[in-house]
């Protein structure tokens, strides 16, 4: 039996168990609460992660209390990429200063209250045991009543609501958790009935939610990894829902929509590439990005990714970028022979006795490996010859070494409603992904302006100007953005399947009909 067959077999049984265990759960004769519960409003949904901790500041595990419904953060964001209020009312900056006010009658799922200390104490905390936002402990907080409090920051900080919307600065009433890991208390909408580590997770309603009528009794996320057990799942209505749905089942569940609603929007994690400066003259880059063809990438990824001109959504008032070279195999030609080239007989161009040969960086996730093979397919019928390197951890080889002519790399672009941390990551001088050679000093004004602008339609503006030095430069090539597929069944509504981020999905009125 070949692995392929293999995996499906594997896929079958495992199907196969969770059936069998979910009618030992119903077998027999039904008492009185049975009964209750088999008319109960419950979703039995499947989940490809599942994590050793509830601890919504560690790590990300925020994301996945987030998903449940059991955590909110002070702010949330919107389908629309907009930062909305949750349990704060509203952020005021003055300066460096910043007040934020919370909601009225915000509590706990224990019935506790939700106040500025409280609230306070969680940032701290996250800042302490969260690397990733460290520099919330570079911050000075100020108590000033139950509902406002001040963050003081070393230098203007415009983004602040941004961050306080991601789901690891979930407010939990920290007082009284013992262990986070396995019991958390927060003010969701749903409260942990069962926690498995690294397993299934089971919800409850949160009698107690702060925010008006809960519309479900319960949910149940199982933990299944693989792709196949999650299809057959749905299939047979041992689950009614999952995300990240692959090509291969979209096709499958789109033929009968009587049976399956799905969702299919852009989403925030980017796949593009980087090209050298140091080793390709700036004809061949601007060769290279008239030839990479990713319509054509994104129709054999099956819809899996949406084309993209720029490295975010272009929903958002800051992706509308312009002027992207058009694919023209001709001009990509003539381009080459400017810099001195000439056909080779094995269909390849040369120079001084030398192929025209780039080195493909890539590693193997985030289906970068198919397209490092289809760049090579496309980049060769132009006549450039590429060999392919693969990396397990690119950030350890060639980001680090800057060894490469063309770099594969795969990242969420979009963390929080907002372009800054992209930006400063890849184009900023020094940055950490700084690795194309790429300097222009009225593009580095342009990205210190940004990093203190307040006002959102002018870092619109200028994240937009900035993302086109880029492509006027040929230094970077961005190809795709991958879709958040949902599949739901039919009559479930309430649902974040609208939403481009992956850290949200039940809510309180999340129903089904």
């Amino acid at each position: 039996m070949n692995l392929k067959a293999f995996r499906r077999v594997l896929a079958v049984l495992l199907s196969l168990v969770m059936m069998l265990a979910l009618a030992a759960c119903n077998g027999g004769t039904e008492t009185a609460e049975e009964d209750a519960a088999q008319n109960s409003k419950f979703l039995n949904l499947g989940t490809s992660f599942a994590y050793p901790s509830l601890d919504a500041h560690k790590e990300y595990y925020g994301w996945y209390t987030s998903i449940y419904g059991v955590t909110e953060a002070l702010f949330k964001i919107g389908d629309d990429l907009s930062i909305e209020p949750c349990l704060a009312e509203k952020a005021e900056a003055d300066g460096n200063k910043w007040t934020i006010t919370l909601k009225d009658g915000v509590k706990f799922s224990n019935g506790n209250p939700l106040t500025s200390e409280i609230a306070i104490k969680n940032i701290q905390r996250l800042a302490a045991v969260n690397e990733r936002f460290a520099y919330f402990g570079e911050y000075t907080y100020t108590y000033v009543d139950d509902k406002t409090f001040t963050v003081f920051c070393p230098e203007v900080y415009p983004i602040l609501p941004n961050d306080l919307a991601s789901p690891e600065f979930a407010m939990m009433d920290l007082d009284n958790m013992p262990n986070p890991d396995t019991e958390i208390i927060g003010t969701g909408p749903f409260v942990i009935d069962q926690f498995v580590p690294e397993g299934d997770v089971t919800l409850k309603k949160n009698e107690n939610y702060w925010n008006g009528e809960v519309k479900l009794d319960g949910a149940k996320f199982f933990y299944m990894q693989e792709d196949e057990p999650k299809l057959l799942a749905m299939q047979s209505g041992e689950i009614v829902g999952y995300d990240s749905v692959t090509a291969d089942a979209y096709e499958i569940f789109k033929k009968e929509p009587d049976k399956y609603a799905l969702t299919d929007i852009s989403g925030t994690r980017l796949q593009f590439y980087f090209l050298n400066k140091a080793t390709l003259s700036d004809n061949v880059r601007k060769a290279i990005n008239g030839t990479i063809d990713k319509q054509a990438i994104v129709d054999y990824l099956k819809g899996t990714v949406s084309a993209t001109d720029g490295p975010f959504n272009s929903n958002a008032a800051y992706g509308k970028v312009n002027g992207v070279q058009k694919i023209d195999a001709a001009a990509a030609k003539a381009l080459i022979e400017q810099d001195g080239y000439t056909m080779g007989a094995n269909g390849i161009y040369e120079k001084d006795g030398k192929p025209l040969q780039i080195n493909i960086c890539y590693y193997a996730a985030r289906s970068l490996d198919t397209l490092a093979i289809l760049f090579q397919s496309q980049l060769k019928a132009i006549g450039i010859d590429s060999r392919l390197t693969v990396e397990e951890d690119p950030d350890a080889t060639y980001i680090k070494s800057k060894d490469f002519d063309l770099a594969l790399y795969c990242m969420i672009s979009d963390k929080s409603g907002d372009p800054y941390y992209f930006i400063d990551s890849t184009l900023r001088q020094g940055a950490y992904y700084d690795i194309t050679g790429f300097h222009n000093d009225e593009c580095e004004a342009l990205i210190n302006e940004l990093a203190k602008e307040t006002d959102v339609a002018r870092r619109a503006e200028l994240t937009n100007r900035i993302v086109q030095y880029s492509i006027d430069d040929d230094v970077m090539g961005y190809v795709g953005l991958f879709n958040k597929i949902t599949v739901l069944k039919p009559g479930i509504t309430g649902y974040a399947n609208n939403n481009p981020f992956d850290f949200y999905a039940l809510y309180a009125n999340t129903d089904i009909a």
